[in-house]
This record gives structure tokens, C-alpha cells and sequence, in this order.
């Protein structure tokens, strides 16, 4: 998944528990998918009476859902931890429960060394057994200090429960949906397959009841996701085993759902059925997130990403065929072991042959227990900071032409959330652009026809016509 700023997320509402409302405040890092099992852990609380808050003094149970993507992840962790720590004490002193949790994939990696050098904490939850949550927060309580980082026999998302409606339509009019986890590529600067495990797809019926589910409450967008969604394959409604693209056709046939997203893919699983659905399905956004990482071979031999660059461009210009409106976003890692400057000079021109909407970019961060940690030809950080710089200056000059572009088009625009002007809403371009446009007695989770009118550093203006 594309790496995110640090964000405190909080899921969901919930009913008062009997004999009184404990609150639990998450505090989300990284990926979307991260943003999803935060929402789920806080379903899965809500059974025993937890509320969610967004104001961490009114919490009695912290759960910090870490990211062990980029460099230092574990060491900001407990950072935060010393902080917790602190609280708890002066809880402690007033007689107050406070209980600390860490979860997601630095509890994955750490596991038991998370209690050892964070005395404070109760309990280390990995993501595939998150929905053991509950059951682990009752023996805690109890002064077990619990750590649960086995990857789990059984199916979690079948043991978690469906949100209340009035849970998913406080969320918005827009959602995430995990269809896929783990990875099997191994690239040798990732740290996922050790985390999250290998591939597993959600079943096909179980994804269009949970579906089925959110639009009921009112979602009119939905975004797939997977660490590779597109590697998604399940047994079909006729039986026959079938991958994104037959997925994406069935919950295009949802009424009411208006928009669908997936994010994120790797190219060697772009199969000619997913083309095709860019092609056919009118609800699928023609906006495409396909990391690259890198525009030199002789580094993408060593990534470990099983393409070349040149099939890279052909696989864009085949999708781009089928559907010439298509937004392209992308990962880039600058400084990875043995990186020339000729190999960045290739990156460079990919990156003009190509031309993004936007990209992520990430100078290369050493990731304990990963092959390309143990190479030879670590880039000095002044050389990587160098490139960095001048490939961000080239993909925001890509970025600010795309949305230059934009002007001038007419689009569909669901209206999302209020703007920061007086009646002003905030919708996503097809493209995924914020939209400011007037409110004109329009509501959040309308539609409606708009023509973009100008284009900000990071937004789109436009105003409603029709």
C-alpha cells in the first residue's frame, strides 16, 4: 500500500455500554488499509460498550495501529509510547483504567520486544488476528500482558462484526473495503510479506455482502484494497475462479453504489479482464495507482520487481488505450542500493514517457531483515536527497500540468464533506482530485454536474452546472 502521513483516525459510533462508556482513542499511521482495520477494531469494541473519541485525555484505552514501511517506524512508536506512559501514570494516580495497545504491523515485527521495552503497555495485537481484539483487551484487564501476532487459521473478517448503519454513515459518504492482504512478490526493500503475510483474497460473496452493506447506509463510493489488489482471485457466482476485473463487474451491478476505486496494484498482475473493466465499467474512476519504483532495469532486476521498465510504458499505453481519460499515480524510491547516476537518469525518463497525475517518492530507507539491507553500494544520504529533490520537482511539474488540464471539463462530482468557506463542499474529481465548489442547496452524497474552473497546488475549483 502507498505510504501516508501519520494520521489519528478514529472509527466509528457506538451505544452506551451498560453500567457505563469506556472510550477508545486510535491513533492510525500509515496505509489506507490501515484506516480500514482501524475502523473494524473499533466495530469489533463497540460490542463491549467502547466509544470511540477523537480527544486522547478522554480515552481509557489507546490503540496505536502502526506502519513498518518507512525507516524509524518502530523507534516514532515508542516515542509515543513514552508519552502514553506518562498519562497512564497520572491515571493511575486518580484511580482511572488506562490501557495501551499497539497494533498493526510494527506489532507484527516487534511482537513480544514491545512489552520488554514498554512496560506500560497491555497488549500487542498483529493484523491478521485483530479480531481477537476484544477477547485480548478481557484478559489484559485481568494482568495478563498479551501479545497475539500469530497469523490466524481462521477467516477475521468473518469474526468481526458488521458495523451498525449509523457507524458507517458517520464515516461518510465514501469507504474503504479490504479485498486482499499479504504479499508474495518479496521485493527486496519491502517489509510487507514479513508482516502481513502471504496473499489471501476475501471470498467473492463475502465482499459484496459487506458491500451491499455500506451502500445500504448511504456510501455512494467504495475504494478496494489490497498491499496488491490486483492480485485478488476467488471463485466467481458461476463457479469459475476469476480475478479483479470479474470482481470489480459484479459490484458495479450494486444499486445505489455510484463510484468504485481500487488501490494498490503491482503490474505484473494487470491481466487483459482488468484492462477490459476500464474499458466497460462506467463506475470504475479512470484514475490508476501502479508503483514503478524505479525506471532503470539493471535496479528493478535487484528490487526484485520481475519487470522492466519498458514493460512498464507498454502496460500504461495498453490501459491507456482502452481508457485515454486515465489519471496514472506511482511509487518511486530514489538511492537504492547500487543507484548510478545513469540509473536515476532513467528513472527520470520514464517518468517523461510516462506522465503522472501524481506519485509518491521516498528516498530508500534500510528495513532490518530485508535482502536490501544486507547490499552492497548503500547511496550516501546527500546523493539521495539530491535525486529526490530534482524527481519531486519533475512529478510536481507533471502534477500541476495534469490538473491545469483539468480546467475547462465537465464532471460528475460526489460532494464528500464542508469546504473551510461558508457554503462551500469538498468532493473528489474522477481523477481524485479535492473539488471546492459552491453548495448551491446541494448536499453531502449528491452528484452532481460540474465544470472545472480552475486548478490550485493541490485542488480543483469548479461550479455546478445544470
Amino acid at each position: 500500500m502507498t505510504d501516508q502521513n501519520s494520521t489519528g483516525a478514529v472509527a466509528g459510533q457506538s451505544a452506551p455500554a451498560a453500567g457505563g462508556t469506556r472510550k477508545v482513542f486510535v491513533k492510525t499511521y500509515g496505509c489506507q488499509m490501515n484506516v480500514y482495520d482501524s475502523e473494524r477494531m473499533t466495530d469489533a469494541l463497540s460490542k463491549d460498550g467502547y466509544e470511540p473519541t477523537t480527544t486522547l485525555e478522554d480515552a481509557d484505552l489507546v490503540l496505536l495501529n502502526t506502519c513498518h514501511i518507512r525507516e524509524k517506524a518502530a523507534e516514532k512508536v515508542y516515542s509515543q509510547l513514552g508519552r502514553l506512559r506518562d498519562l497512564k501514570k497520572a491515571r493511575a494516580k486518580e484511580g482511572r483504567e488506562f490501557m495501551i495497545g499497539v497494533t498493526g504491523c510494527v506489532a507484527q515485527a516487534e511482537g513480544g520486544e514491545i512489552l520488554r521495552r514498554a512496560p506500560a503497555v497491555d497488549l500487542v495485537i498483529g493484523p491478521q488476528t485483530y479480531h481477537r481484539l476484544p477477547e485480548a483487551l478481557k484478559r489484559a484487564k485481568q494482568g495478563e500482558r498479551v501479545v497475539d501476532t500469530d497469523y490466524a487459521i481462521e477467516d477475521k473478517f468473518e469474526h468481526l462484526p458488521a458495523p451498525k448503519k449509523a457507524q458507517t454513515r458517520a464515516r461518510g459518504v465514501t469507504a474503504f473495503l479490504t479485498v486482499q492482504e499479504g504479499c508474495d512478490k518479496f521485493c527486496t526493500f519491502c517489509v510487507v510479506p514479513y508482516t502481513r503475510g502471504s496473499e489471501v483474497s476475501r471470498p467473492l460473496a463475502q465482499i459484496v455482502a459487506e458491500a451491499e452493506r455500506l451502500v445500504e447506509a448511504g456510501v455512494r463510493e467504495i475504494t478496494l484494497l489490497g498491499q496488491n489488489v490486483n492480485a485478488w482471485h476467488g471463485e466467481g457466482e458461476d463457479g469459475v475462479e476469476r480475478g479483479l476485473g470479474a470482481l470489480l463487474t459484479r459490484l458495479s451491478q450494486i444499486d445505489g453504489l455510484a463510484r468504485i476505486r481500487y488501490t494498490t496494484s503491482h503490474p505484473r498482475d494487470m491481466d487483459d479482464e482488468l484492462i477490459a473493466a476500464h474499458r466497460d465499467l462506467p463506475k470504475l474512476m479512470p484514475y490508476l495507482h501502479l508503483p514503478v519504483q524505479s525506471g532503470s532495469d539493471r535496479i528493478l532486476k535487484a528490487m526484485n520487481r520481475r519487470h522492466t521498465a519498458a514493460e512498464y510504458v507498454a502496460l500504461i499505453e495498453r490501459i491507456r488505450a482502452v481508457q485515454p481519460d486515465l489519471a496514472i499515480s506511482g511509487d518511486f524510491i530514489v538511492g537504492f542500493p547500487g543507484e548510478t547516476d545513469a540509473d536515476f537518469e532513467d528513472t527520470l525518463e520514464l517518468v517523461r514517457q510516462v506522465g503522472y497525475a501524481q506519485a509518491f517518492s521516498f528516498k530508500y530507507s534500510v528495513r532490518p531483515g530485508t535482502p536490501g539491507a544486507e547490499m552492497d553500494g548503500q547511496v550516501p544520504e546527500g546523493v539521495k536527497s539530491e535525486r529526490l529533490e530534482r524527481l519531486q520537482a519533475l512529478l510536481f511539474e507533471q502534477q500541476t500540468a495534469f490538473a491545469a488540464g483539468c480546467v475547462g471539463k465537465e464532471i460528475d462530482l460526489l460532494l464528500e464533506k464542508p469546504g473551510r468557506m461558508p457554503g462551500q463542499l469538498v468532493g473528489r474529481s474522477p481523477w481524485l482530485h479535492p473539488v471546492n465548489i459552491d453548495a448551491n442547496g446541494s448536499e453531502i452524497g449528491d452528484i452532481v454536474r460540474a465544470r472545472i474552473t480552475g486548478a490550485g497546488p493541490n485542488s480543483l475549483f469548479a461550479e455546478a452546472i445544470g
